[in-house]
């Protein structure tokens, strides 16, 4: 989180035919003959595009992230005094969590109310997103007392963090819980759950920017809208 304002972040196929003729005068002609059907693979980051909530599912706008408001532009810009807490770090600033083949984030805003529900979408190669996911619940298991994390000129320093009920329980498991963190002075709760889909992650992180930026206290809720028609997506 930066100082000075809250850390908020198609199918084609081609086909060849191919005929030959018989020469004039042949008293034999060969029948047309017809290349196997090659169809485009669906890259990992176009399966995310597919897969990610828009208006149409919500009712309200899903937005891009404003780059200049993140806190890091990849994992690797972020250090941890507590090594162990990374994922955490990574899962509260849009980032995305393990190794994955592609990431996607967008967020939903909570209008006046000055919340914000971010969602980020990682798919992985066999087997890795059982191995995030896990990692992921050994750092909530871990950094009860808190952690702080850096990167640039940006320092996040979260107070305690400890499990939740997930707001909605879905695909193949679910992970939740809630960090608090002190800026100017008031306290913030913030919220993040995180659902793996066979490959395909989906994390939700939920903050009050507009209290944070004003000082105030603030506990950030995530929409149940939008988990929800998130996770429908999901399958």
């Amino acid at each position: 989180m930066r100082r000075t304002a809250p850390t908020i972040i198609a199918l084609s196929a081609a086909v060849l035919l191919t005929a030959c003729s018989a020469d004039e005068g042949s008293d034999t002609s060969a029948a047309p003959e017809a290349s196997p059907t090659r169809a485009k693979q669906i890259s990992p980051s176009e399966r995310l595009a597919q897969l990610m909530i828009t208006k149409s599912d919500t009712g309200a706008a899903v937005a891009e992230v404003d780059e200049n408001f993140v806190f890091a532009q990849s994992p690797d810009e972020v250090t941890v005094d507590k090594p162990a807490c990374a994922p955490l770090a990574h899962a509260m600033n849009q980032l995305p969590l393990g190794d994955p083949t592609a990431d996607l984030t967008r967020y939903v805003s909570d209008g006046m109310k000055g919340a914000a529900t971010y969602i980020t979408l990682t798919t992985y190669a066999d087997g890795a997103a059982e191995t995030t996911m896990a990692e992921l619940s050994q750092a909530v298991d871990t950094c009860g007392d808190g952690f702080t994390a850096k990167a640039g000129d940006s320092t996040s320093t979260y107070d305690t963090v400890a499990a939740e009920d997930p707001l909605a329980p879905a695909g193949d498991e679910t992970i939740a819980f809630e960090s608090t963190m002190t800026f100017s002075g008031a306290s913030h709760t913030l919220h993040t759950q995180a659902v793996r889909r066979a490959d395909v992650i989906a994390v939700y992180f939920s903050v009050n920017g507009l209290a944070i930026a004003n000082g105030q206290p603030s506990d950030g809720k995530l929409s149940t809208t939008v988990v929800k028609a998130q996770n429908r997506k999901l399958g």
